[in-house]
C-alpha cells in the first residue's frame, strides 16, 4: 500500500482553488479524466457517485467515484473520494484547502493506493512510491498553477 501526505501554499484565494475541484472544471486540474458524469446525487454531497473515464495514451478506464467526506465553509475546504481503478487498485484521495488569508490558500493532498488482487499489489510493489510522489506532485502543481491564471 502507498500513503501520501503533501501540502502546499497557493498563492491564491480559497474559493477561485475550490472552484477548480467543481464538476465542470475538473478537467483543468485532471486532464486525463475525460468525462465525469453524475450517476447518483446525495444531499449533502457524501454518497454521490460519479462515473469517470480516465485516458492513458489509447486506453480508456471507467470507474466509479464516491464522495465519502465533504466539508465547504468560508475558511475549509474538504473533500475526500473514494474509487476502484482497473478492478486492481482501490484508491481513497483527500484535498483540504484551508484559508490563510484572502490571497493565499493551504493547499493538502493526501491518499492512499492498495492493491486489492495480486496483480494490483505486484504493480505497486514493481512501481514503487518515486512513481507515485511524482504524480502527487505534478497534479499538486497543476492545480497551483491552474488556480493562479486568471478565471
Amino acid at each position: 500500500m502507498i500513503h501520501w501526505n503533501e501540502e502546499t501554499v497557493i498563492d491564491a484565494n480559497i474559493e477561485k482553488v475550490w472552484n477548480l475541484f467543481a464538476l465542470e472544471n475538473i478537467h483543468r486540474i485532471m486532464p486525463h479524466v475525460i468525462e465525469n458524469e453524475v450517476i447518483e446525487q446525495h444531499e449533502g454531497v457524501v454518497g454521490t457517485k460519479y462515473r469517470q473515464k480516465y485516458k492513458q495514451g489509447k486506453r480508456v478506464e471507467t470507474y466509479i467515484v464516491e464522495d465519502l467526506a465533504y466539508e465547504n465553509t468560508p475558511d475549509k475546504k474538504h473533500n475526500t473520494i473514494g474509487f476502484t481503478l482497473a478492478k486492481a487498485f482501490e484508491i481513497k484521495a483527500s484535498f483540504t484547502l484551508i484559508k490563510i488569508d484572502d490571497e493565499h490558500t493551504e493547499f493538502n493532498y493526501s491518499g492512499q493506493n492498495r492493491g486489492v488482487n495480486w496483480l494490483g499489489k505486484l504493480m505497486l510493489k514493481l512501481g514503487g512510491t518515486r512513481n507515485n510522489d511524482k504524480v502527487i506532485l505534478n497534479f499538486m502543481e497543476l492545480v497551483r498553477q491552474e488556480a493562479m491564471k486568471d478565471l
